[in-house]
């Protein structure tokens, strides 16, 4: 039974770790809004060049990371008590999941080192195997229809509409198209799936050892 117990508090917390890493990875891999200012044309929509472009998504960054940044303030656009209430919020489930990542982190540290020392690192094998298929089937729910999911996935996380930006009074919005948060989902979903894969054949190593 304490067994059980163990296995089943830490193959959560693996999975706790995996998820929220891979949002936190993505978050800051700012080389894919770069990469998609081109591939997007925003520059090009927006009148303003890559760099300042760029400036802006940093201290955007910056407020949603740190927290000791308490107000947001983008040079070139400004925001609505809507949009900023919305980035507040956003700002807060950035924290939870850095927060995740290292409550998660530790206990998975101390988990694996059980499975060593006890030699039951074989019995993440079947869980590995499942979750696996967790991310190809969320990428073909993606690809079948991004902006149901794109809703769906606001409307679970938020209990208020102002995630809906009004471009007459929430200009970001038209510099962070819809294209761009896909991208973000296809990066996570690649990175969960990685470690996945590398959980698995890890597990399967074990029987060997």
């Amino acid at each position: 039974m304490k067994q059980k117990a163990i296995q089943l508090g830490g193959v959560t917390l693996l999975i706790l770790f995996i998820l929220s890493i891979s949002i936190a990875l993505t978050i800051n891999v700012t080389i894919l809004y770069r990469v998609d200012i081109s591939l997007l044309a925003i520059d090009q929509q927006s009148g303003l060049s890559k760099a300042v472009l760029m400036d802006n998504y940093h201290q955007l960054l910056n407020y949603l990371n740190l927290p000791w940044i308490r107000s947001l303030e983008m040079p070139d656009f400004p925001s609505s008590a809507n949009g900023l209430n919305h980035f507040f919020e956003v700002k807060r489930l950035f924290l939870v999941d850095y927060l995740v990542v290292l409550i998660s982190g530790i206990g998975s540290l101390f988990f694996i080192r059980y499975l060593k020392r006890y030699q039951l690192g074989w019995t993440l094998i079947r869980p590995f195997q499942v979750l696996i298929v967790a991310p190809v089937v969320l990428g073909v729910v993606m690809m079948i229809s991004f902006d149901q999911l794109f809703i769906v996935f606001h409307e679970v996380l938020f209990n208020n509409e102002d995630w809906m930006f009004n471009p007459s009074t929430d200009p970001i919005i038209n510099v962070l198209p819809e294209a761009f948060f896909m991208h973000c989902f296809i990066l996570a979903i690649l990175l969960m799936e990685i470690q996945f894969i590398i959980g698995y054949y890890w597990s399967k190593k074990q029987i060997r050892i």
